[in-house]
């Protein structure tokens, strides 16, 4: 029995995703929708390593198959499941399954700790594990939300009015299901996470410039030690090492999505030193920029020469 019999609306959350990503999909495969927060992603193809520092977000897969390598463990999910990351975390993924007869999407929405603070007070603390990354089934709830989204996904002026109702809606179903737990703590303003998360706020929007711990220990209202042993212990990174993998992943975007010459893309990012890029590039991705959009490429002609199947 496969998940469109067991979980109903999933088959129609499927349909509307899928005409939406394939009328607005953009090259990199994410098509963002007039809701705050939420896009539908397609690819045609299973796709290489992708690392990032991932934003909170609950990802609901409806077609294909992807694995997601984190924290030292590997998951995989597929139709009918949800991955939810509830910390900034570095992830290594890759889509595993897709085709042009079959393309992969999943909708996305990234986890809003003021809508998750503003909805803590009717929501009774769970007990649970307090797992940073959880794949799970697709609750009926969280489906029956997703699918009054996605059917005003093609009329903008509804989703203008109603959609901010249905996010909040989604994000209670999450705190009421098995992610509670975890993601509870994204909207405790004096929790850890919620302290960190407005450190990583700053870098996430400032990762081009110098920024001192200080200024982001201050920002997370703690001492210079306590926010290093909680960073770390959030985003696995030092906040040196989240800065850099910020660095270098917009810089491997301008390159592969825009075009954007080597040097460039290190010195907009902040590098100074092109080698020095060059070798914390190939430490990260396992290639040279230059490799890397070699075989980038390569990729894509090979693509755009497979015959329609």
């Amino acid at each position: 029995m496969n998940v469109a019999q067991t979980n109903p609306g999933f088959a129609q959350v499927l349909a509307c995703c899928r005409r939406f990503a394939d009328a607005n999909a953009g090259p990199d495969g994410v098509a963002p929708t007039p809701a705050r927060g939420l896009s539908v992603v397609r690819a045609l193809h299973p796709g290489e390593l992708q690392v990032a520092v991932q934003k909170p977000v609950i990802a609901m897969l409806l077609q294909g198959r992807k694995q997601v390598l984190t924290l030292g463990t590997s998951f995989e999910y597929a139709p009918g499941e949800a991955m939810v990351i509830s910390a900034d975390i570095p992830t290594v993924s890759q889509i595993t399954r897709a085709s042009i007869a079959a393309p992969y999407y999943a909708l996305v929405l990234e986890l809003d700790p003021a809508v998750l603070r503003a909805l803590s007070p009717a929501v009774s603390e769970r007990p649970g594990e307090v797992r940073p990354v959880r794949v799970e089934p697709i609750a009926a709830e969280v489906t029956d939300t997703a699918l009054r989204l996605a059917r005003l996904l093609d009329q903008p002026g509804a989703l203008s009015v109603l959609g901010d109702g249905l996010l909040r809606e989604l994000h209670y179903w999450l705190l009421m299901g098995v992610h509670g737990p975890a993601i509870r703590a994204l909207g405790a303003p004096y929790s850890h996470a919620g302290r960190i998360g407005r450190a990583v706020d700053i870098l996430r929007r400032n990762f081009a410039r110098k920024i001192r711990v200080e200024e982001l220990a201050e920002a997370a209202g703690m001492s210079e030690p306590a926010f290093h042993r909680h960073f770390r212990a959030i985003t696995t990174l030092s906040p040196l090492q989240f800065q850099k993998q910020l660095r270098l992943i917009e810089a491997r975007r301008l390159m592969l999505a825009e075009g954007t010459q080597i040097a460039q893309a290190a010195h907009a990012v902040g590098y100074a030193s092109v080698p020095q890029f060059t070798r914390e590039y190939g430490r990260l991705f396992d290639a040279s920029p230059g490799k890397d959009i070699r075989l980038s490429t390569a990729a894509v002609r090979a693509r755009s020469t497979e015959p329609y199947s």
